[in-house]
């Protein structure tokens, strides 16, 4: 509801009282009372300086017609039309199809302080301003990438280029190859570690254990090396290598390929008494497992897969939301059926701790089977368990699946933006240039 006069868009001449402002060709009055609300905005400035004072006005505005009071703008009549609404009702809202970043620039000129937007306009204007980082960020990475041949060093250019040739695979089809052959080899390693564990596959050593086949283990040896190569070369080619240690997938890298020499190590140079030792022994399966640690390495390669990652980082209040839900109903279904099922001389239910696993197993729709109910009350119980759990591990997953198809399709938004910011640059640059030739 207006508390206060409409502007008015009408023609005609303006009392003392009002303001006519022509902004892009659309005509507003306005009135004074109202504009004396922000005294320090452009408007109110305009109501206040004289008439006979050029120069002020001038400074104000882009032309003034004395005759008819009128002042002229050539600026956006759609954002001004929301900043006029900061006279009347204290806040502005960014309307629909209006950039946020070109409105900021509009309440600049019209003088409105920032706080006056909505809190949802606050919200909205971050994200387009993260936006815009992400897009200068890859635009400097693109720009990094056609600068190569512009280093100052002859080091400095074999680092860029052993850079670009690790990190970037799209950049040549040297770079491509590599990439493929590193993701072949993350498949090879992981699947030789899967086929490692047959028994048949697997050949007795001196002591009588079973162990790997020579052959599965040379091709392991050859994966690590590998691995260990593109390692140390992403490393001495980073730009900077304590950001590049540091980083959660080059962990993943390091942790990948450390259990590997610190077992070789431990087999091959520790001393047979050290090697007898249960804890030792222990220590090397328990490194041998994580070799499990490099199948995560394909997500380097897959954009697939860091979007996933980014999208359950942004669905983490959901996800902790299905996790409540469900630490609820596995406590109030196991109690439920350790209590009823007390009754049946053959319970299963020995205890509510032992009644969790039914819990989980029922509520995920797993059912194993090891441990059911036998009684009627037991079987109902069981019955709206698996139901709750059913629509518990449902309700989440729209959001999930929302955050990634937004986050990966923005993805692509950002890329495409970024490659035309700087395909506009090397046109300036180019028309630049051309003007300079030409005088």
């Amino acid at each position: 509801m207006w508390t206060t006069p409409k502007p008015n868009y009408r023609p005609g001449l303006v009392s003392e009282e009002e303001i006519a402002v022509n902004i892009g060709g659309v005509r507003v009055v306005l009135f004074g009372d109202i504009l004396k609300r922000y005294p320090e905005s452009r408007l109110a400035e305009l109501l206040n300086c004289s008439t006979q004072n050029d120069e002020i006005i001038s400074s104000l505005c882009d032309d003034f017609d004395p005759s008819r009071k009128e002042f002229y703008f050539d600026r956006d009549p759609d954002a001004f039309k929301c900043i006029i609404d900061v006279y009347y009702f204290d806040e502005v809202h960014i309307r629909h199809g209006i950039c946020p970043i070109c409105f900021i620039k509009e309440m600049e000129f019209w003088k409105i302080d920032q706080s006056a937007l909505d809190e949802c306009c606050k919200s909205y204007l971050n994200e387009k301003e993260d936006e815009l980082k992400e897009i200068s960020n890859k635009v400097n990475i693109i720009l990094e990438d056609l600068e190569v041949d512009q280093c100052v060093t002859r080091a400095q250019r074999c680092q860029r280029f052993l850079w670009k040739l690790m990190e970037k695979p799209g950049s040549s089809l040297t770079a491509r190859i590599i990439a493929i052959a590193s993701f072949s080899f993350i498949l090879v390693s992981a699947v030789v570690m899967c086929v490692g564990t047959i028994p048949e596959l697997q050949v007795t050593d001196a002591e009588g254990k079973l162990v790997e086949h020579p052959t599965l283990e040379a091709i392991e040896t050859s994966c690590m090396l590998w691995f260990t190569a593109e390692y140390l070369l992403r490393l001495s080619s980073s730009p900077n290598k304590i950001r590049f240690a540091l980083s959660f997938m080059n962990v993943i890298d390091f942790m990948a390929i450390m259990p590997f020499y610190v077992v070789l190590s431990l087999t091959y140079l520790g001393t047979t008494s050290m090697m007898e030792l249960a804890n030792v022994q222990q220590a090397v399966q328990a490194l041998r497992i994580m070799r499990i640690a490099r199948i995560f390495k394909l997500a380097r390669h897959s954009s697939g897969l860091q979007t996933l990652t980014y999208a359950l980082k942004r669905s983490l209040k959901e996800l902790g939301l299905l996790l409540m839900y469900m630490g609820v109903g596995i406590f109030v279904f196991s109690a439920l059926a350790y209590t009823m099922e007390q009754s049946h001389p053959d319970t299963l239910f020995k205890s509510i701790p032992q009644s969790f696993w039914w819990a989980i197993i029922t509520m995920t729709t797993v059912g194993y089977g090891d441990i059911y109910p036998k009684t009627t009350l037991g079987k109902c119980n069981a019955a709206v368990s698996f139901l709750c759990g059913v629509i518990a591990i449902a309700l989440p997953i729209h959001p999930i699946i929302n955050n990634f198809v937004v986050f990966y399709n923005k993805q692509k938004v950002l890329e495409t933006a970024a490659k035309h910011e700087v395909e506009l640059m090397e046109l300036k640059s180019g028309s630049e240039a051309r003007r300079k030739s030409k005088t």
